[in-house]
């Protein structure tokens, strides 16, 4: 049975002391959560952050990694520099990457690659606009996204990759689509792993939801069959909302 995992992107939020105070105040709320928790603080807060999430349940996670492991990249970070400083994970093609940064599914599976082959666990983001979903053509994009995003990774390489669904028109917005569509497009996703690399490796990959994930709808979220969690954003600005994100089992899943 894969083991549920939430995820709080902090985006460009909170300064180190600010950091600080967040995670001392997360530890107790959620050191009894049955799933993986990984925050994902803005990159010059992680080295503050690390000594104090040691031997805790909470785990450190990047907001975006370059693909080479060195050279003229003005401003960017390798994957060697982020797990130099305690990483463990890392959100790859996140849809405001994607939208200001002109990223693309080329770099973003070489981004991946980068991650998986050193060690690095990446939580790829696919997602469409509303504008995509209209016109029914959101399964093509998703599923064309997350097998670029995969190509030419190992079965091993492949099943430590995850995947983040989200509907990008929902985004902060507290408007998500219908419990049913969220699962129907992860099992669109999942259908499509198992197309391409078999339905052992499909069921290992976990596969999170993104967009408007709050403490009162975590759990039915979650008890949704191919969901396995969430990235969370809105939900990080409070500590004590997170940490109902995370402990959505007291409420829903079992």
């Amino acid at each position: 049975m894969r083991k549920p995992m939430i995820a709080g992107n902090w985006k460009m939020n909170r300064i180190p002391e600010q950091a600080v105070q967040y995670v001392r105040a997360l530890i107790p709320l959620v050191k009894d959560a049955a799933c993986d928790i990984i925050v994902m603080p803005p990159v010059i807060c992680c080295s503050y952050i690390k000594p104090i999430i040691e031997g805790t349940n909470i785990r450190l996670g990047a907001q975006n990694v370059h693909f080479a492991e060195c050279g003229p990249y003005t401003g960017e970070l390798s994957v060697q520099m982020l797990m130099a400083i305690g990483v463990e994970y890392v959100i790859i093609g996140h849809s405001e990457r994607r939208q200001y940064f002109c990223e693309n599914d080329k770099t973003i599976n070489l981004k991946t690659k980068a991650a998986v082959k050193s060690g690095l666990k990446p939580i790829v983001c696919v997602g469409e606009m509303k504008e995509e979903r209209d016109s029914g053509y959101a399964d093509i994009k998703i599923s064309y996204q997350v097998l670029m995003a995969l190509n030419g990774l190992t079965d091993k390489e492949i099943e430590k990759t995850v995947i983040a669904y989200e509907p990008i028109w929902a985004i902060g917005t507290g408007v998500m689509p219908a419990l049913n569509e969220a699962n129907n497009t992860l099992s669109m996703i999942r259908s499509a792993i198992e197309r391409n690399y078999g339905n052992k490796l499909a069921q290992k990959v976990r596969l999170l939801y993104g967009g408007s994930m709050r403490p009162n709808n975590a759990g039915e979220i979650i008890a949704q069959p191919e969901i396995d969690g969430g990235l969370v954003g809105a939900a990080t600005k409070d500590v004590e909302d997170f940490a109902k994100v995370v402990n959505f089992q007291k409420g829903g899943r079992q």
